[in-house]
This record gives C-alpha cells, sequence and structure tokens, in this order.
C-alpha cells in the first residue's frame, strides 16, 4: 500500500503536503464562513459566485497551463505558485483582520487563488510522475490523495474551531504558515533522482495536441464527462455542508465538523484506492453509481447526526472515483502530452464548478438544500448510466471464455516505457571496437554444419 515511500522525493513531498493540505482546508473553510456569514447574510448565490470565481481560471487557462507544465521544470513552477499562494493568504487576513474585506474584495482574492491554481495543480498532479516510477504512479496518486483527505479529517474541524475561538482572519495566517511545510519539501527534493521527463518528439502542438489525443481515446472520453457531471452538480460539497448545517442550527463548528466527517470516507476510500495495482473504469463507474445514491439518501436524513453519518459514505465514494479517474489518466497517458492531458483533466474537475456552483448556489436559495444535494446524486447516477453505457456498447466486455455466465472488461494498459539501456552494456565506442566475425570460407568448405532451425 505504502510502496511509493520507498523514494526518498516522494516521502518528502508527501509530508510537506500533508502539513500544507492542512492548512488549505482550513482556510477553505473560513472563507466560505466569512462569505455566507459574515460578508452577506446566509446567500449561498453569493458563496456560489465565490467558488466559480476561485475555479474558473482553470478552465480558462488550460491551454496555457497544460503548455507550462509539460515545458518548464515542474519543481521550480510549484515554488513559485506555492509562494504566491502563501503572500495571498496573507493579504486576505490582513484585510479580515483590519475590518476592510468587502465582498468585490473576497471576490477579486478569489479570482487571484483560482489563476495561481490553475499553473499550481497540472504542475503538481503531473510532478508525481517525475518521483516515483511508471509502475508506482497509481499507488502515488491514491497516495497523494490520502495525503489531502487526512487534512482534510483534521483541517476543516481545526479550523471552524479557529473560527470561533480567534477569528477568521488568524485562519488565513495559519495557513500561510503551513505552506512553509510544501516549499522546505521541494528544497530538499533531490533533483538527481527525478525521473527523466520524456520529450515530444512530434513537435509540440500545445493544447491542440493534449486535445487531440483525448479525442482519440473513447475510455478517456467517457472518463471526462463522468467527472464533468459529477464535479459540476454533485461535488459542491462548501454550498450543501453550510447550508445544511444552518438548517440543522449549527454554526462555523458544525460546518466544520461535516467537513471532517465527509474526510473520514474520502480517507478510507485513498486508502483502499492505493491497494489496487492499477486504476480501472469499473471502478469508476461503481465509484459515481455510489455516489448519486450515497447523496440522494443523505439529503433525505433528518437530523445533523444522521446526515453525517451518510457522508462518509458520500466522500468514500467520491474519492474512490477522483483518485481512480486520476490515476488511470496520468498511467495510461502518453507521458509526452501527460502534462497537457492532465491540464484538460483538472480543467474538468476543477473548471466544473464555475458552472455548477452558482446553479447549485440558487437550487439553494429557490427551493432548498436538500434540492441541490439530489440534483448532486441524479448527476453521480447518470454519469454511473453514461459509464456503464460505454462499457456495453464499445465491445470490450464480453463473456469470459472460461465461464459461461461471468463477464470480463478489457481494459486499457498502463503506458508501458522502454527503459533506457545500462551505459555498460552497450556503447559507441564498444560496437565500433568489436571486431565482426566473417565464417572461414576454407573452413565451410572442409565441413557442413547442421542448418539453423527454421525460425530460430
Amino acid at each position: 500500500m505504502f510502496r511509493s515511500f520507498a523514494t526518498f522525493n516522494y516521502r518528502t513531498w508527501f509530508f510537506g503536503a500533508v502539513i500544507s493540505n492542512i492548512g488549505g482546508w482550513m482556510q477553505a473553510t473560513a472563507q466560505d464562513w466569512v462569505v455566507l456569514t459574515e460578508l452577506t447574510d446566509n446567500d449561498a448565490t453569493a458563496m456560489g459566485v465565490t467558488m466559480a470565481l476561485q475555479f474558473g481560471p482553470p478552465l480558462v487557462l488550460v491551454s496555457l497551463t497544460g503548455w507550462v507544465a509539460d515545458r518548464f521544470d515542474r519543481r521550480k513552477v510549484l515554488l513559485a505558485t506555492q509562494s504566491t499562494l502563501m503572500t495571498l493568504a496573507v493579504a486576505v487576513a490582513v484585510l479580515l483582520l483590519t475590518d476592510v474585506m468587502t465582498l468585490p474584495l473576497m471576490w477579486l482574492f478569489a479570482l487571484c487563488f483560482g489563476i495561481t491554481n490553475a499553473f499550481d495543480a497540472p504542475a503538481r498532479q503531473a510532478f508525481v510522475s517525475d518521483m516515483v516510477s511508471l509502475e508506482d504512479t497509481s499507488n502515488a496518486v491514491a497516495l497523494n490523495s490520502a495525503s489531502f483527505n487526512m487534512a482534510r479529517l483534521i483541517g476543516p474541524a481545526v479550523g471552524g474551531v479557529l473560527i470561533v475561538a480567534i477569528g477568521s482572519g488568524w485562519v488565513f495566517i495559519a495557513n500561510a504558515v503551513t505552506f512553509l511545510a510544501m516549499l522546505v519539501a521541494l528544497l530538499l527534493i533531490r533533483k538527481g533522482e527525478l525521473i527523466p521527463r520524456a520529450k515530444n518528439r512530434r513537435g509540440g502542438g500545445g493544447l491542440a495536441a493534449g486535445f487531440r489525443y483525448v479525442m482519440g481515446r473513447g475510455d478517456l472520453k467517457v472518463v471526462f464527462v463522468m467527472v464533468f457531471l459529477i464535479g459540476a452538480f454533485g461535488m459542491n460539497f462548501p454550498i450543501f455542508a453550510s447550508t445544511m448545517a444552518l438548517e440543522f442550527g449549527r454554526g462555523a463548528d458544525g460546518y466544520g465538523l461535516l467537513s471532517s466527517v465527509l474526510a473520514i470516507g474520502s480517507l478510507a476510500g485513498a486508502l483502499l484506492a492505493a491497494r489496487r495495482d492499477r486504476a480501472r473504469v469499473r471502478v469508476l463507474v461503481i465509484a459515481a453509481g455510489g455516489f448519486g445514491a450515497a447523496s440522494i439518501v443523505s439529503a433525505a436524513m433528518p437530523v445533523y447526526a444522521a446526515y453525517a453519518v451518510v457522508l462518509t459514505f458520500v466522500g468514500f465514494s467520491t474519492v474512490t472515483m477522483l483518485t481512480t479517474a486520476n490515476g488511470y489518466v496520468q498511467t495510461t497517458t502518453d507521458p509526452a502530452l501527460r502534462g497537457r492531458v492532465l491540464a484538460l483533466y483538472m480543467a474538468v474537475v476543477m473548471g466544473s464548478t464555475p458552472i455548477g456552483a452558482p446553479i447549485a448556489g440558487w437550487i439553494v436559495d429557490t427551493f432548498s438544500a436538500r434540492t441541490a444535494i439530489v440534483v448532486g446524486g441524479v448527476a453521480g447516477l447518470l454519469a454511473c448510466a453514461i459509464g456503464v453505457s460505454w462499457m456495453m456498447w464499445s465491445g470490450r466486455l464480453h463473456r469470459r471464455e472460461d465461464a459461461r455466465f461471468l463477464l470480463t472488461l478489457d481494459e486499457t494498459r498502463p503506458v508501458s516505457v522502454v527503459r533506457a539501456m545500462e551505459p555498460t552494456s552497450y556503447s559507441d565506442p564498444a560496437a565500433s571496437a568489436t571486431p565482426i566475425r566473417l565464417p572461414d570460407a576454407d573452413a565451410g568448405r572442409a565441413t557442413k554444419p547442421d542448418p539453423e532451425p527454421t525460425g530460430a
């Protein structure tokens, strides 16, 4: 389960990411609560706009961010983006602590966070494949998700308590401090042990090359559509959890606790994904169906405790789906195009929020939070149906040859990479100095060896 930890660079990265992600979830909790209760009067639509501004740039800038992730040193890109995010967190904290912050200003900072994360996300996702071998990439992606959700388990609860105890501004300061852990980890990484990047020998092509690659892969198109549906309409957890907390008469601490409860299931899903040898489409399809069913059930829960319990299943299915999709995209994509394809994937995951979050906020304000959750659940069931339909009609689902009543699915195998030969095993000087032995004509006439077997 933890085989990627055998690599020093990945171990260093992992523990730095855990600390930084805890701060990130603390800040996310504070930002949502500030918009919902301090800058507005429980306006879910304003919260949806905030999310749209924060998650819109990955969709708008995808042509540039994917190229940057493939073209430049990803470690240096991450040093720049993480430093920028830390500076933005400090700026928001100052404005909150001095009572200068307004809703338009918060929207502006949400946009700045979104632009920076648009460059950070594809570089961060692709950097995993720079630290571990291809065989361990799926495991590393799953452990990354475990790190993210381990932080999600701690961050929102701590953030909710800190909001009540010392105020939302200091939560942003705490997040700025946690960025130092990631910056130190990036500086400690041994550059000489990073895996050499594959070069695109086909002349680049920018995002268009990545887009053509995805459009030529039916399995990737299905994965992207499924993730988009659930990302747009089902994964608006800040809106759902905060408005449901208010419906149950809870405050910021109750909202933070719901986010942490969601992370319990998420962490379990990530650890289970780490045990699998590779990512498979059928796991993604099952998880999408589980997400839809769990979401609809959660919307019917009458009390806070029951809603929290069902959220663990929502979190489990969500992370199983996202971790599987991420691992599948990384391990089955041409390494020379991985950054651009991952930028497209992150644009789908994060860029779906600007479409779905305002709609979810409007549904909450017009109808109820429960109605919005049901809409997200239906999107999950629709995604599952699309996946099942593709498996049936693509010709990959067929009867097993060794069992009459069992079915099997032909999966796309991880891309195999031809490893470089050891310098000692072959070299140009050695080849040029090695004599070519020709058969002795006289010996050939004297003795007639047996002919070589055909096909040897």
